[in-house]
């Protein structure tokens, strides 16, 4: 198990050195010059100022040198210094991280879990109301972009019958700390999740349905039955637990998915997360802060798809490694 775990390591350090390697030469390859954009929202700015930035910045090496000299920073630790908003790096992404994975987490709880109950219950019936009701859903769900989801539920929601805050993560008098200032997160967040959550809310229950099907006609799924056990041990104990290992596979494969959509649901509802800070800093050509948000993000899904392989055994016991 050790060997195992050590070889899982080093294949994930080697993955994420090489998707760190790729987003640098993909940004740097973007039309778009950092100091013209920082000279255009200062007014403008002189010649020899453009160039004196650019020396300072390291923009004027060759690109193969820029990249040893940041891949030799962020192995010390160093995220660099941010083009616009004259802060480290890091510093930025560790005030953003808690407000994203605030929404992803609870994303992914409410699509999981209630599209795996969706799923469970239309497999019971696979030709009732309630099966087709669920499938209608997850179509519509699964096709209509998540920004164009977002504007809907503002306006049904926030404009038309005033239940939830348009956007931000508190509100302009809120006074953090204390159980009021969690109610109140817990208000402006039920939007968004519900958003983020709704297009993969379809792919998990048309999962666990399918699932839930092929488990069903098992043999000791009847003979639980045959034996007189309860519908809910047979469907929660014995079957449920044999047909959740496809959903414990979504969720690591979904993580990168649902941090890409993050950043449309944090711009539309203006929520104060990474995907805020990535699109403000894709605007604004800020390769030290594109790079950092991409290199937490490789690290997140990373990380995701070795803690699903692990998770396995929880849910399986069959399987060992």
């Amino acid at each position: 198990m050790i060997r195992f775990l050590l070889s899982r390591v080093l294949r994930a350090v080697t993955l994420v050195a090489l998707v760190v390697v790729l987003n640098f030469l993909l940004v740097h390859s973007a039309p778009g010059d950092p100091v013209e954009t920082i000279a255009g929202s200062m007014g403008g700015m002189s010649e020899a100022a453009m160039t004196a930035l650019r020396q300072q910045y390291g923009l004027d090496k060759p690109l193969l040198t820029q990249l040893g000299l940041y891949l030799a920073q962020m192995f010390s630790g160093d995220l660099g210094y941010s083009y616009y908003f004259n802060l480290p790096v890091a510093d930025l992404i560790a005030q953003r991280v808690p407000a994203t994975l605030l929404l992803v987490v609870s994303s992914v709880l409410c699509a999981m879990v209630l599209g795996t109950a969706l799923g469970v219950l239309s497999a019971r019936r696979p030709n009732g109301l309630l099966s087709q009701a669920v499938t209608l859903v997850s179509l519509v769900g699964f096709a209509a972009p998540v920004f164009w989801t977002g504007i809907m539920l503002i306006i049904l929601f926030a404009a038309t019958w005033p239940i939830f805050p348009v956007g931000g993560m508190r509100a302009v008098d809120a006074v953090q700390g204390g159980w009021r200032d969690v109610l109140d997160v817990a208000h402006h967040l039920v939007l968004p999740t519900l958003t983020l959550s709704l297009i993969h809310l379809a792919q998990y229950s048309r999962l666990a349905r399918a699932s839930m099907l092929d488990v069903l006609g098992a043999d000791y799924v009847r003979t639980a039955r045959a034996k007189g056990l309860p519908e809910f041990l047979v469907l929660y104990k014995h079957a449920l637990r044999n047909a959740v290992l496809p959903v414990v596979t979504l969720v690591g494969l979904q993580f990168g998915n649902v941090l890409a959509g993050a950043i449309l649901v944090e711009t539309v509802f203006n929520w104060p997360g990474l995907g805020r800070l990535a699109s403000d800093a894709v605007l604004r050509r800020d390769y030290p802060t594109i790079l950092g948000t991409l290199l937490f993000s490789s690290l997140v899904v990373v990380v995701m798809n070795q803690l699903t392989d692990l998770c396995y055994r929880l849910v399986d016991p069959r399987i060992k490694t």
